[in-house]
C-alpha cells in the first residue's frame, strides 16, 4: 500500500487530509509522508512506523534494545560524520548478514552506503530494522558523543591549526607586544617628545587611512546596488518541485520566552514546509527552553539536538554540532529573535543557482524592529542600516572582505563543510569565517531580503553584546594576521587593506578615541600649551582635519543610512554618533581586558525585552 493509504487505513489521518498533502506533492514534489508530518497530521513515530510498513521492514522504538543489538567494535570502524550524513546506524554483521537500522530506508543514501561497504564487508543480505530520526541521533551520540563534542570543539584545528583562535598569541605576536612596549617605555624614559611625536603621528596617519576607507567604501556602496535582486516574477515562476532541502539551525540557550514566536515566524516562511530541516540547538544544561520548544509542539519533521555540556560553550560550537546532522543542500542560521522575510529563502536557492561556483555563501541584510524604543535602539538602527545597506555593498564593489552578520548567512553545505565551518573558540565566528572564505578564493554575495532582529534596550545588556563582537574582531585580527606575508598572497592587496583597516582598525580607532578625546577637551578647557611639542604643525593640521572631517564622516554615514530604508525620523539622531561612540569605546576596553582574561567567553545577551510587532516591520 501507498504510504498515504496505509495511514488512512490506520486511522491515522482522514481522506480530505491526504488529498491536501497530495494537493501539496503536485505543486511542491517531495514525500508525502514528510508532507503530512510537516502539516502536523501524523506524528513523528506514527509516521516512521507506517514507513517501515511501506517498505515491508521491521520498526523498533524501545531504544535500550536498539543499542545492545549494536556491535560496539562494528561501528567503531565506521565514520560517525559519514553515518549521520547516510542516516544508517550499521549495526553488526553475523554470518553474512548486514543488521543496520536506518531512518531512511528506500533512499538513494541507504543504496549508495550499502553499494560503499559491499566489497569491504561481503554480506550477501541486508536486515534492515527502521528507527525514527530522533533515535537514530541517540544512537549515534551513545557510541560517537564525544568524538562529535571533539570535532566539534577542535575540527577547525584539527584541519587547520593556524586558522583556529584556541591560541589567543602565537610567540612571534607575544614577542612583538613586549618589543612594542618596550620601546615606547624606553622612549618615554629617554626622549618623551619624540617617542610622543611618532606615536601622535602613526595614530593620525591612520585615522586619515581609516576615515577616506569608510567614506569611499561607503559612496561606492551608495550609488551602486550589488545585491542579487529577486524580483517578485522570478521567484513564482520558480519550480517549487525542484527545490532542495534547506536547513535552518536554530541556536537558542536559556531564552523560553522567544520560542513560541521563533516557530510561528518559521512557519510562515514561503518554502515548502517538508523540505525545511529546522534544527533547534539546545544546550544540554537548559530545561527551560528544551520545555518551551516542546510545549510549543513543533511539526514533526523539526528535530531537536541536545548539544552536549563542554567548554567552549560558545553558539559556534552549538552549530558545528548541529552541522552533522543537517540533511539541507543549504544551510541558514537564524538567532531566537530573527524574523526573516518569507520568500528569504527562495531568494538565496535563486542566487545560488544564478551566480558562479565561488558564490558559496549569501547575506541577507539585517535590521530592527523596535527601532523606535530609545536611544539606543535607534543608534543600533543607524549602524546596521549604514553597515548591510551601503558598507557591505562598497565592499563587495570593490572586491575586499566582507565580514558576515552572526544570522542570515546562507551557506551552500558542502563548502562550509570544506571550510572547517564556525571557530568555536571566536566570539564573532561570522566575521571570522568571512575571512577564511575570502582567503579561499570563495566569495560572498548579497541578497535583496531582511531579517528584522531586537535591538538591544538596555546599557548593560549592549555593552556586553558589544564586547564581545570587539573581543572577536581581536581574535579574528590576531588569528589571520599570524603570517601577513602569507595573507597578502592569499586576499591580494585589496582584501589585505580592507583587513587592517576593518577587522584590526576598529577596535583599534575604539581605543585610541578616548585618549585623542581626552588630550583635545583638556586644550579646549585649560587652553595649555603643553600639547605642543607632541603636535608639530604637520601633524596639527592632520588631526584637525581628522578632528572636523571624521566627525564629519561618522555623522555623515549615519545620516546617509535612513534614506534607503525611509528612517526620516532617527535622522536627528545621527547627530548624536559621537556619544554611541563612547559606548563602543567603553565595550572596547573591556574586551581589550577580557582577550588576556577570558578570550573564549561568550556573553550571553538578553532577548524578549521588546515585543515583536504583530504587523509587517
Amino acid at each position: 500500500m501507498r504510504i498515504g493509504e496505509l495511514l488512512i487505513s490506520k486511522g491515522l489521518i482522514t481522506p480530505e487530509q491526504l488529498e491536501e498533502a497530495l494537493e501539496i506533492q503536485k505543486r511542491h514534489g517531495g514525500r508525502i509522508g514528510w508532507i503530512l508530518a510537516s502539516l502536523g497530521y501524523v506524528k513523528r513515530h506514527d509516521f516512521f512506523r507506517a514507513l517501515a510498513e511501506h517498505c515491508s521492514l521491521e520498526f523498533e522504538s524501545d531504544i535500550e534494545k536498539l543499542i545492545k543489538g549494536v556491535d560496539k567494535n562494528f561501528i567503531n570502524q565506521f565514520d560517525p560524520q559519514e553515518l549521520a550524513y547516510y542516516e544508517i546506524v550499521p549495526a553488526r554483521i553475523e554470518g553474512n548478514i548486514l543488521y543496520l537500522y536506518t531512518s531512511n530506508p528506500c533512499s538513494q543514501k541507504y543504496i549508495k552506503f550499502l553499494s560503499n561497504v559491499f566489497d569491504l564487508y561481503h554480506f550477501n543480505r541486508v536486515k534492515a530494522v527502521v528507527i525514527t530520526d530522533v533515535d537514530f541521533i541517540r544512537i549515534l551520540e551513545h557510541f560517537f558523543k564525544d568524538k562529535f563534542i571533539d570535532l566539534s570543539v577542535n575540527g577547525l584545528f584539527y584541519m587547520s591549526p593556524e586558522d583556529s583562535a584556541v591560541k589567543v598569541f602565537t610567540k612571534p605576536q607575544l614577542f612583538l607586544l613586549y618589543i612594542t612596549v618596550l620601546l615606547f617605555v624606553v622612549g618615554l624614559f629617554y626622549k618623551p617628545v619624540f617617542t610622543l611625536v611618532v606615536a601622535n603621528l602613526l595614530i593620525q596617519l591612520f585615522y586619515v587611512a581609516s576615515n577616506l576607507f569608510k567614506f569611499v567604501v561607503s559612496l561606492v556602496g551608495s550609488f551602486t546596488e550589488i545585491e542579487y535582486r529577486v524580483e517578485d516574477e522570478l521567484l513564482k515562476s520558480l519550480d517549487e518541485r525542484n527545490l532542495p532541502v534547506y536547513t535552518i539551525l536554530l541556536p537558542v540557550y536559556k531564552e523560553p520566552e522567544v520560542v513560541p514566536d521563533l516557530i510561528d515566524s518559521l512557519k510562515k516562511m514561503d518554502y515548502p514546509p517538508h523540505k525545511l530541516d529546522v534544527l533547534f540547538l539546545v544546550e544540554e544544561n537548559d530545561p527551560e527552553t528544551l520545555e518551551a520548544i516542546r510545549k510549543a509542539e513543533p511539526p514533526a519533521n523539526w528535530r531537536i539536538i541536545i548539544i552536549p555540556d563542554s567548554q567552549p560553550k560558545t553558539k559556534p560550537k552549538a552549530c558545528n554540532y548541529g552541522l552533522f546532522f543537517a540533511r539541507g543542500e543549504y544551510l541558514v542560521i537564524y538567532d531566537a529573535e530573527d524574523l526573516p522575510e518569507p520568500d528569504q529563502l527562495k531568494k538565496a536557492v535563486v542566487a545560488f543557482r544564478n551566480f558562479p561556483e565561488e558564490y558559496i555563501c549569501f547575506q541577507a541584510a539585517l535590521n530592527y524592529y523596535n527601532r523606535d524604543t530609545n536611544f539606543l535602539t535607534r543608534m543600533f538602527t543607524l549602524e546596521y542600516s549604514y553597515w548591510f545597506d551601503y558598507m557591505l555593498p562598497g565592499l563587495y564593489r570593490l572586491k575586499m572582505i566582507i565580514p558576515l552578520g552572526g544570522t542570515s548567512n546562507h551557506f551552500k553545505v558542502e563548502k562550509l563543510k570544506e571550510l572547517g565551518a564556525w571557530d568555536p573558540f571566536n566570539v564573532t565566528e561570522d566575521a571570522d569565517l568571512g575571512v577564511r572564505a575570502f582567503a579561499k578564493g570563495y566569495k560572498v554575495g548579497v541578497i535583496n531580503s531582511t531579517t528584522w532582529e531586537e535591538a538591544n534596550s538596555r546599557l548593560k545588556n549592549w555593552i556586553r553584546q558589544r564586547s564581545r563582537w570587539i573581543k572577536g574582531y581581536m581574535q579574528t585580527y590576531l588569528v589571520h594576521n599570524r603570517n601577513p606575508l602569507k595573507l597578502l598572497r592569499q586576499v591580494g592587496w585589496r582584501g589585505f587593506i580592507s583587513f587592517h583597516l576593518l577587522i584590526g582598525g576598529t577596535p583599534f580607532m575604539f581605543l585610541v578615541n578616548p585618549i585623542m578625546w581626552a588630550m583635545f577637551i583638556y586644550w579646549l578647557v585649560t587652553k595649555t600649551l603643553a600639547l605642543e611639542p607632541i603636535f608639530p604643525s604637520f601633524i596639527l593640521y592632520m588631526a584637525i582635519f581628522n578632528l572636523f572631517f571624521g566627525n564629519f564622516i561618522a555623522i555623515y554615514l549615519s545620516m546617509l543610512a535612513v534614506f534607503k530604508r525611509k528612517y526620516y525620523e532617527l535622522l536627528p539622531y545621527a547627530l548624536l554618533n559621537p556619544v554611541y561612540w563612547i559606548l563602543h569605546s567603553i565595550a572596547s576596553y573591556i574586551a581589550l581586558y577580557e582577550l588576556f582574561t577570558k578570550p573564549f567567553y561568550w556573553y550571553k545577551t538578553q532577548h524578549g525585552l521588546t515585543k515583536k510587532p504583530n504587523k509587517k516591520v
